[in-house]
């Protein structure tokens, strides 16, 4: 689980740190999903848990005559995005909490998000507030993981971690949250939204790139998601085996100057009722 806490403190400020690994991650994800949005009409746009600000910044650039907003609950990562927007004037960034922000400069017409909508506490709640102040006929389009099973860089992580414990609950808010297509399409049509769609998507999960991508990758996952999440958790003492394991995981993912691992997404539409 990562909840809203954790990205306003510790999570948000090493994504914030890491924007550069991140953004390449997301290298083949982010073409595609950037296609989906081109095919939706939409001059007041605003970006769900922007991040670092590179969806945003790229819609910005592709609609010059649209007003660009991005949305998160980290100050770190708003200010990455507002310093990487110097010199735009139509794309700005703002410390705010999708589920209960307000917009200030007139209703949205098309909300879009990479892979920032899977942490809302309820997303019941938080999509019924986003429907509640866009403009009629407004668009949504994101990004989501698909189930751990169709992403090796995660399952194979959680393989190498020490058995035990409760599995985890599949609908707590985190990366895998909105897996399931049938329950995410049942969230939005009951919060106010029709016509919802899912396309899958097969990538690849770039976790590390150039001369040393092991360190590189190894760099990115002591920063960033699950692996980060369990060098934290673990007691001092397994620590050490398990960054051997990682270690070798990661090197059997090398071709070249690139450690990549198979990855599943979603990208989602949907129409305001």
């Amino acid at each position: 689980m990562t909840d809203k806490r954790e990205w306003e403190g510790p999570v948000g400020r090493s994504w914030a740190e890491e924007w550069r690994r991140t953004d390449r991650s997301f290298a083949e994800l982010t073409p595609r999903l950037l296609e989906a949005i081109a095919a939706l009409p939409g001059g007041d746009v605003v970006d769900i848990g922007c991040g670092a600000g590179q969806l945003s910044l790229a819609v910005a650039d592709a609609r010059p005559d649209a007003r660009m907003l991005g949305i998160d609950v980290s100050a770190d990562l708003v200010a990455a995005a507002t310093i990487r927007a110097q010199g735009r004037r139509n794309c700005a960034f703002a410390l705010a909490d999708a589920a209960t922000w307000e917009p200030d400069r007139g209703a949205p017409d098309l909300y879009i998000s990479r892979h920032g909508v899977m942490f809302f506490d309820d997303p019941v709640a938080a999509f019924v507030h986003l429907a509640g102040v866009a403009q009629r006929g407004a668009n949504l389009c994101f990004s989501c993981f698909r189930s751990p099973r169709e992403n090796p860089w995660a399952s194979g992580i959680a393989a190498l971690l020490p058995a035990g414990g409760a599995p985890p609950d599949p609908h707590a808010p985190g990366p895998f949250a909105f897996a399931d297509p049938r329950r995410v399409a049942e969230i939005l049509e009951s919060s106010g939204w029709r016509d919802v769609a899912f396309a899958p998507h097969d990538i690849r999960y770039i976790a590390g790139q150039g001369p040393d991508p092991v360190a590189e990758a190894l760099a990115l996952f002591a920063r960033i998601g699950p692996a980060a999440r369990a060098m934290r958790e673990l007691p001092e003492d397994e620590r050490p085996a398990f960054q051997a394991r990682l270690a070798e995981f990661v090197a059997e993912h090398r071709r070249g100057d690139t450690v990549a691992f198979g990855a599943g997404v979603w990208i989602a539409t949907a129409v305001k009722a």
